[in-house]
């Protein structure tokens, strides 16, 4: 089946027109579009899924209270996740997140438990050292790599020049190997 992306846009222009105006069945479906992709980056940028739900139901509430103000300048996408990464960042602030390890997806049951133990160890590795960036650079990088948003998205989300993300997105992959390398060579 053929998916028409004007269509899809012209529906969401429309659920944002209708629950501007106070439309909560509007707003709820705007929710249910984009809860798995601010769910991925608040959990990313958090690393507990608590925080991630605690963080992600703040920043649904938010756009709710501010939706009125929403002028389609940036896609509506970005607007909610430069909520959602603040939202984060405050949960962040007022509390310390941890790493839970049960929370990690076991591969599936055909590969050996070596293999799935030493990749739960590389994925709780690779979560402490994003966790390990500074906030503005984890936002960066969990935004293009794992959400896949464009520079240009990035630069809208945080509100920041697309010269800004590069140079973040750089110290983060850079930082992120750096941390790597280190790890790898005390193991």
């Amino acid at each position: 089946m053929f998916l028409d992306m004007a269509a899809v846009e012209t529906s969401e222009e429309s659920l944002i027109r209708l629950a501007q105006h106070g439309d909560r069945d509007a707003f709820h479906d705007l929710v249910i579009q984009h809860h798995a992709g601010t769910i991925n980056v608040v959990f990313r940028m958090c690393g507990d899924a608590n925080l991630a739900e605690d963080a992600a139901q703040t920043a649904f509430i938010r756009a709710w209270q501010h939706l009125p103000q929403y002028k389609p300048q940036a896609s509506f996408r970005s607007w909610l996740y430069r909520i959602a990464v603040n939202a984060a960042l405050d949960i962040l602030r007022s509390e310390k997140p941890t790493i839970n390890l049960e929370e990690l997806v076991l591969g599936s049951a055909a590969q050996p438990v070596e293999h799935q133990v030493e990749q739960q160890q590389q994925t709780q590795i690779l979560r402490k050292a994003v966790l390990a960036l500074p906030d503005a650079s984890r936002a960066v990088l969990v935004l293009r790599e794992y959400e896949g948003l464009s520079y240009q998205e990035i630069s809208d989300t945080l509100d920041i020049p697309i010269g800004t993300v590069m140079s973040r997105l750089n110290y983060a992959r850079k930082s992120l190997v750096e941390q790597l390398r280190n790890s790898m060579e005390a193991a």
